[in-house]
């Protein structure tokens, strides 16, 4: 199919701390926008901008072309997307589905197989870049499926990221954010260690910051979440309990493919030691504390 902005309808399924975003970005393209979410509240100021409101995801499957999910677990994906008032028994031959969550690879390849037998193209096209990045229309996208349904999305995806990267068959784009956060998970020890060596050696991290984050050190989580660090400023751009999540995910795929992660599963251990204490729903940046 072809994607424009005055033929396609889009869904959206997951209205969270990038989803609004997101969706408002496809709407500022000129898209048609049916949305849902568990909590309709959070809908409200999307609804009032001109975004259709339905109330399952099998109504948003059943009321558009182009279907997009981002929400928490791969069993949240499993459910919108099986469901009984699911995705896939509601679309319908021709239309294309997106899950943008940071989901199994397994489960992906699963939901494609399931998807082409009903004639619907699957795709699994997991981001990076927090808050910030679906804010500015900056997200990194990793896309797993076949290479004519990436291109005929090329469109919604351009709206929402700019480094836009085809991986491979079903399951690749998850594979490619798994390593992903396995580099974050390290790079974010790296980073606290960093802010709080200089703090401890009597030295202005702000002015610390200023001379490494654009040398080799450099790095988003360097640039992004340690001036947060420094300000005491934890709120979320990316939830601790889902990182735990993607950081389970890649664990369960490293030892699939017989990787020892060792870096990633100290990282975990860390974050499992924050969730316990009550900091799941923290931003990733509060594993400085754990440095204090």
């Amino acid at each position: 199919m072809e994607v424009n902005n005055k033929d396609t309808v889009v869904g959206f399924i997951g209205i969270g701390v990038m989803g609004k975003s997101m969706v408002s970005h496809l709407m500022n393209g000129g898209y048609t926008t049916h949305i849902y979410n568990r909590t309709k509240s959070k809908t409200d100021d999307l609804v009032a901008a001109g975004a259709i409101w339905q109330d399952s995801p099998g109504a948003v499957a059943a009321a558009s072309d182009v279907i997009i999910t981002i929400v928490g677990y791969p069993s949240d994906v499993e459910e919108i997307y099986l469901g009984e008032d699911g995705i896939l028994a509601n679309c319908k031959g021709g239309n294309i589905i997106i899950d943008m969550t940071t989901s199994s690879p397994q489960l992906a390849q699963k939901i494609y197989n399931l998807a082409k037998a009903k004639k619907v193209a699957a795709l699994d096209a997991p981001v990076s870049g927090g808050d910030t990045g679906a804010r500015d229309g900056k997200l990194s996208i990793m896309v797993g499926g076949d290479e004519d349904s990436f291109q005929a999305a090329a469109p919604l995806f351009e709206l929402m990221g700019k480094n836009i990267v085809f991986q491979g068959k079903a399951g690749s784009g998850q594979h490619c954010k798994a390593a992903n956060q396995i580099a974050i998970a390290s790079n974010m020890m790296g980073v606290c260690e960093a802010i709080r060596y200089a703090e401890k050696a009597g030295l202005d991290p702000e002015i610390v910051l200023q001379s490494i984050e654009t040398g080799a050190a450099g790095s988003w989580s360097l640039s992004n979440l340690a001036p947060r660090m420094i300000k005491g400023d934890f709120d979320p751009g990316f939830f601790v309990k889902h990182f735990i999540k993607d950081m389970n995910i890649a664990m369960e795929s490293a030892d699939e493919i017989g990787l020892s992660a060792k870096g990633l599963a100290l990282a975990k251990s860390m974050y499992d030691e924050l969730a316990a204490d009550g900091g799941e729903d923290f931003g990733t940046q509060v594993l400085y504390k754990s440095y204090k």
